[in-house]
C-alpha cells in the first residue's frame, strides 16, 4: 500500500487523541527496549523515547513514505526507525506499543499470542485499534469495491461480509490476554467524535486510512471513478452538510508476569 503522510495528518488532532489516552494507560516502569509497531511518521515513537530516556526505542513501519518523514524528524538519541512488518516481528521487548496498526492484520487471537511471545517478563503490551468497521462509511466502501471487482482483482479489505473486521471487543481482548497469563489488564472502548463537512468530509477522512488499500490498487483514472461512486453512496446516506462521526476505538494494556 502507498501511504500519504500529508493526507493522514489532515486530521492530526482527532487521530492523536486516542494515542494520548493509550500512552496514559502505560505504567511508569524501567523499560529498556521499546517497539512502536506501525509507527507511521514517528510522533508516538518520539514521545515514547522522551518519556523513557533509558530505553532504546524502535519505530517499525512497512511504509517507505511514512518512514521517510519519521527519519527526517528524528531527534532523540535513543530512537531509531526501521522498515518491517508487524507479523514478522523479531527480538524481545519490555514494551510493545501498537497505535492504530493491528487492525490491518488478520486473526487477532493468533497475532496477540505472537506478540506476547516477544514480550519480556515484566513487560507491557499496549494497543489501540479503530472499531468502526460496521459504520456506513466502511459498509459503503465495501459495496463500492464490489462494483469495481474487475479493477481491484476481487479485493475487498474485509472480504465480502460487511463488518468482517479482525478487531474484537474489549471483553474478547481481555479474555484472550487472561488466557496468555496476563496481569493488570485494562480493556475499554471509547468514542472520539469527529465533525465532518458532509459526505465529502467522510471521503477526506477515509482517504487517509480505509481508502488507501483500494486506491493503491487502482489507476489514477479508475481511482477517480471509485471515489465518485463512493461519494455518491455516502451522499445518499448522509445528505446533510454536517456529519457527526462517532469514531470508536478499543484500547487495552496488559502486563506479563515476572515469573
Amino acid at each position: 500500500m502507498t501511504w500519504n503522510p500529508e493526507q493522514y495528518h489532515r486530521f492530526r488532532a482527532a487521530r492523536s487523541a486516542p494515542a494520548q489516552d493509550l500512552q496514559a494507560l502505560i505504567p511508569a516502569r524501567d523499560y529498556r527496549s521499546v517497539v512502536d509497531l506501525g509507527c507511521g511518521t514517528g510522533e508516538q515513537a518520539r514521545q515514547l523515547a522522551g518519556r523513557f530516556p533509558a530505553a532504546q526505542v524502535l519505530g517499525l513501519d512497512s511504509s517507505a513514505e511514512m518512514l521517510a518523514q519519521a527519519t527526517e524528524k528524528q531527534a532523540a538519541p535513543n530512537l531509531r526507525f526501521e522498515g518491517g512488518d508487524i507479523a514478522g516481528l523479531t527480538g524481545e521487548y519490555d514494551l510493545i506499543y501498537a497505535n492504530a496498526s493491528l487492525q490491518w492484520l488478520p486473526d487477532h487471537p493468533a497475532l496477540l499470542a505472537r506478540l506476547w511471545a516477544r514480550l519480556r517478563p515484566g513487560g507491557m503490551l499496549a494497543v489501540q485499534v479503530p472499531a468502526n468497521h460496521d459504520h456506513p462509511s466502511h459498509r459503503l466502501l465495501t459495496e463500492t469495491a464490489q462494483d469495481f471487482a474487475a479493477e481491484l482483482g476481487g479485493f475487498t479489505r474485509f472480504g465480502t461480509a460487511h463488518g468482517a473486521s479482525p478487531v474484537l471487543t474489549p471483553a474478547a481482548y481481555a479474555e484472550l490476554l487472561d488466557g496468555l497469563g496476563a496481569q493488570d489488564v485494562t480493556a475499554l472502548s471509547k468514542v472520539y467524535p469527529v465533525v465532518l463537512p458532509g459526505a465529502a468530509g467522510l471521503v477526506e477522512w477515509t482517504r487517509g486510512t480505509a481508502l488507501v488499500p483500494y486506491l493503491s490498487r487502482l489507476s489514477a483514472e479508475d481511482g477517480e471513478r471509485f471515489l465518485a461512486a463512493y461519494l455518491e453512496r455516502l451522499r445518499a446516506a448522509f445528505p446533510g452538510e454536517r456529519v457527526y462521526y462517532a469514531f470508536t476505538r478499543v484500547l487495552f494494556v496488559a502486563g506479563r508476569p515476572t515469573d
